[in-house]
């Protein structure tokens, strides 16, 4: 499983990689600032029984 996802900034566009955490669930959702324009993002992420790792991020 990787220990890193990225998602796109909503606002600037800028692809960000996060750390992932897996013993947070399998289903995730939190608030990560853009690090490029500072802009809130709402991340969710899904982890699947087979390690599959799906991410979806939308402005706050």
């Amino acid at each position: 499983m990787n220990d890193e996802l990225g998602y796109i900034c909503g606002s600037c566009g800028e692809e960000i990689v996060i750390p992932l955490d897996p013993s947070q669930g399998h289903r995730q959702e939190f608030v990560e600032d853009c690090p490029v324009c500072c802009h809130p993002n709402v991340i969710q992420v899904e982890i699947e029984p087979g390690g599959h790792i799906s991410v979806s991020s939308e402005l706050e």
